[in-house]
């Protein structure tokens, strides 16, 4: 049977999280175990998890800290956090799992199943690098792209566009490089849209900084610096020539 344990400064919160994961009639126990990134980093090394579900913040630091100071991650990582905005978008680009307070029980189950089929996957290291720095608010945002063989950690400077396949997302990057992930557009799009970046059409999304120019021909097109055309909506026409008029 695997094993979860509850990382929280709240007891309630820790016993109910074990309470309703050993509810759920799945292959794993939860044990609450500690309330502090001390108390937390001793049930780690004691218990050996394969899930730990971590608060965001305790008495004696974050759950950032915690996982800083384990040397070894070989488990799956699931945040706690009440609606602090920075930190669920730090956990976003960096491609991690977290729940919100107060805990939905169906949240909670998807959140486990999922870290469950996701055991046993390499933990790579540069994933909590791209984390520490995307929890420091002056550094640029490094997004983490997982695909079935690699992670990969990319500055969004590095990202010329992304286009929808289905439930797909295809990055093109600088340097002609392409990258594939299983997650939808509008996943990105949510995450990307207040780093200068624009939905054109239903497919396409792009960075504003790339755009060469605009040509009207074929019903209107971005022309980007790497020469690829991304068609332009007619809904999406204003508001893209207005944007660009204030980066001018």
């Amino acid at each position: 049977m695997k094993k979860a344990i509850i990382i929280d400064d709240e007891n309630r919160t820790r016993d109910l999280i074990a309470k309703m994961i050993n509810s759920f009639g799945l292959d794993i126990e939860a044990i609450p175990a500690g309330e502090s990134v001390e108390t937390g980093i001793k049930a780690i090394e004691e218990h050996n998890p394969d899930i730990v579900f971590l608060d965001i913040k305790m008495p004696d630091g974050t759950g950032f800290d915690l996982l800083k100071a384990i040397p070894n991650k070989n488990f799956e990582v699931i945040f706690i956090t009440a609606h602090e905005e920075f930190a669920i978008k730090a956990i976003k680009f960096s491609a991690l799992d977290y729940i919100l307070k107060p805990v939905d029980p169906e949240e909670l189950k998807a959140a486990v199943i999922h870290a469950m089929e996701t055991l046993g996957s390499k933990k790579e290291e540069s994933q909590f690098d791209a984390l520490h720095l995307n929890i420091q608010p002056n550094q640029k945002r490094r997004l983490v792209l997982k695909t079935q063989e690699s992670v990969h950690i990319v500055e969004l400077d590095h990202i010329i566009r992304c286009e929808a396949d289905r439930n797909y997302t295809s990055f093109y990057l600088t340097e002609g490089k392409k990258i594939l992930v299983s997650k939808t557009l509008k996943d990105y799009e949510t995450l990307l849209s207040a780093h200068n970046f624009l939905r054109v059409q239903q497919s396409h999304l792009i960075n504003l900084d790339f755009v060469a120019r605009y040509d009207k021909g074929n019903g209107g097109s971005v022309v980007m610096k790497d020469g690829s055309e991304v068609p332009l909506s007619p809904a999406k026409r204003d508001l893209f020539f207005k944007i660009l008029e204030n980066l001018l």
